[in-house]
């Protein structure tokens, strides 16, 4: 198959001040790889967009029914949530129905990525906690599935526990890899992270989509959580957050650091993996809404309201906009 090309262009002045290239994979569950820019099989650390695939364990295992989480709790387990109070209220919550204490989350301390919420605790002289690291929804059910197995909660984040290695050989169930050959990391939360290629993370949001389709239990029931909940998976001003709004429960989404994105579509059955070269968040949520318009999994009219995304313009210090940036695809 002939690869295509994906580049985010910057412009200031209507002239092309920079450019960001964007790796793109796009996969069907049965018919494996059917689009791509750049380089498909680039080999890159997944960071926080598969968390939905983290989550499987804790919910193919009963933890949703065994700890009666609402879809908002689930919903903040594949969470990079942006530390408001509705989300740190949630991961309270899943901690308390697990009977453990917040100093039981490995994930440091991290001020809230919500903004005004990050302004308004240090207005008031309150310290961030673990609590508002933006993966305490993932710890938060992390924890909740090593009670639940009678595992020992003390290291559960360390790649060698057996909290992480449900995680690895479920990745290798979905995600066509050897989890004896899996490169790892260490994320930003603490967590083991992994190096996988993209067009084998696309190949895994298929089948994860397919799933869905199929009403096969787990996967529809995280669906059904991050889709209907999505200010849980995100937060205010957030793409994840808008876009699944937006798109009215026809498809996942989920950002990862260092500019990349997992997304999923199961009425198409559909899978789709994106990263930008050099890391560039910039550049990423542009990426991904001008695939999704390709793959005609969101409209026209949907796009172009999430005209803040697509097509970000650029500001300076006199608020003025004096840039934006734009897509060039071709798949």
């Amino acid at each position: 198959m002939q690869t295509g090309r994906c580049e985010v262009e910057v412009l200031r002045g209507g002239i092309v001040e920079s450019v960001h290239r964007v790796h793109v994979a796009i996969a069907h569950a049965e018919n494996g790889l059917i689009a791509s820019a750049g380089n498909p099989a680039h080999h890159s650390f997944v960071r926080s967009s598969i968390k939905m695939f983290q989550a499987l364990p804790f919910v193919e295992a009963g933890g949703v029914e065994r700890f009666q989480l609402s879809g908002e709790e689930l919903a903040l387990c594949t969470a990079s949530h942006g530390g408001e109070p509705f989300h740190v209220a949630a991961a309270r919550s899943i901690l308390a129905k697990a009977k453990v204490t917040e100093a039981a989350l490995a994930c440091g301390p991290y001020p809230p990525m919500h903004e005004p919420t990050a302004n308004a605790m240090l207005a008031s002289g309150e310290r961030p906690g673990r609590i508002h690291n933006n993966c305490s929804g993932k710890h938060a059910g992390m924890l909740a599935h090593c009670v639940q197995q009678q595992w020992i909660t003390n290291g559960y984040h360390r790649a060698s526990h057996p909290m992480q290695q449900r995680v690895i050989s479920t990745l290798a169930r979905w995600m066509r890899i050897d989890s004896d050959e899996l490169s790892q990391g260490i994320d930003g939360c603490g967590l083991p992270t992994f190096a996988i290629a993209l067009d084998a993370v696309a190949e895994g949001c298929a089948k994860f989509s397919a799933a869905v389709a199929d009403a096969d239990p787990a996967p529809t029931t995280i669906f059904n959580a991050m889709v209907g909940h999505p200010e849980y998976v995100a937060g205010t001003d957030r793409l994840d957050t808008d876009l699944m709004r937006e798109a009215g429960k026809r498809l996942f989404a989920k950002f990862g650091a260092e500019g990349y994105y997992c997304a999923g579509v199961p009425s198409l059955r559909l899978g789709m993996a994106l990263k930008v070269e050099d890391g560039a968040k910039r550049a990423v949520e542009p990426a991904l809404l001008a695939v999704l318009r390709w793959a005609d999994a969101i409209s026209a009219a949907e796009h172009d309201r999430l005209a803040r995304y697509a097509t970000p313009e650029i500001l300076n210090t006199r608020n003025e906009v004096v840039g934006t940036l734009r897509v060039n695809l071709s798949l």
